[in-house]
This record gives C-alpha cells, sequence and structure tokens, in this order.
C-alpha cells in the first residue's frame, strides 16, 4: 500500500466542499488513514512549501494556505501518489479533465481547492510535517 498527502485547501473548505471531495475519495478507492482540520500560520504554509521559497508565487501562495481553515488527509491504496493526481487534476482548472476535482470545484490556479504530493520523497515529507506516527491507522 502506498501512502499520500492531501489538503482541501481554504478555498474548498470555505465553500463547504469537504463532503464532496470526501465521498470523490472515498469512491475512487482511497483509505483515509488520517485526517484533521486546522488553521495553518504563515510560518507553517512557509516551512511546508519550503521547496518553493525562491519562486515568485511563494508569498501568494502561502498567504492563501494560511488565509482559512483547511483539512490535512493521509491516504492510502495502490498507487496513490499518482492516482490522487489524476483525481485532483491539472494545477490549472482550465486544463483540468472533465470530473477532476479541480475541474468540478476550482474557482482558478490560486484558489484550486485541493493538494496532493507528487512523488514518494514529497509525500513522506509532508506527511510527517502534519502528522505523527500515532495519528495515522491503516485499516
Amino acid at each position: 500500500m502506498e501512502r499520500t498527502f492531501a489538503i482541501i485547501k481554504p478555498d474548498g473548505v470555505e465553500r463547504d466542499l469537504i463532503g464532496k471531495i470526501l465521498e470523490r475519495i472515498e469512491s475512487n478507492g482511497f483509505k483515509i488513514v488520517a485526517m484533521k482540520r486546522t488553521l495553518l500560520s504563515k510560518a507553517q504554509a512557509e516551512g511546508f512549501y519550503d521547496v518553493h521559497k525562491e519562486r515568485p508565487f511563494f508569498d501568494g501562495m502561502t498567504t492563501t494556505m494560511s488565509s482559512g481553515p483547511v483539512v490535512l488527509l493521509v491516504l492510502e491504496k495502490e498507487n496513490a501518489i499518482a492516482d490522487w493526481r489524476k483525481l485532483m487534476g491539472a494545477t490549472n482548472p482550465a486544463d483540468a479533465e472533465a470530473g477532476t476535482i479541480r475541474k468540478d470545484f476550482a474557482e482558478n490556479i490560486e484558489r484550486n481547492t485541493s493538494h496532493g504530493s507528487d512523488a514518494p520523497e514529497t509525500a513522506a515529507f509532508e506527511i510527517a510535517f502534519f502528522f505523527s506516527q500515532t495519528e495515522i491507522h491503516s485499516h
């Protein structure tokens, strides 16, 4: 079983999309093995996105991610990382395939509703950034 990390971003929480997104996750064969709703501080968002700190979008992205509550998730299934990225859709919802979370729910590239790890190393870092091993429970 592979694990990936997912976030329902502030724009998704604020628009009451948590239930709809969780339903998509479960109906696509993912097991939710850890979940919490929290408000990220600007410093937490900066630490989480540290890999992007030199990029021009860093300040805007970290401000957006700390602008309201988020739902943090650890998802488990075979091929979880690639399957979650496929279910989310392209970063820019205008380019996302029909039936993906971003095509159906995202407002724009900044308010794109969800985040997912892009590789096993990223998933390991992102999961450990927010969850201790005692908070993760496989089925």
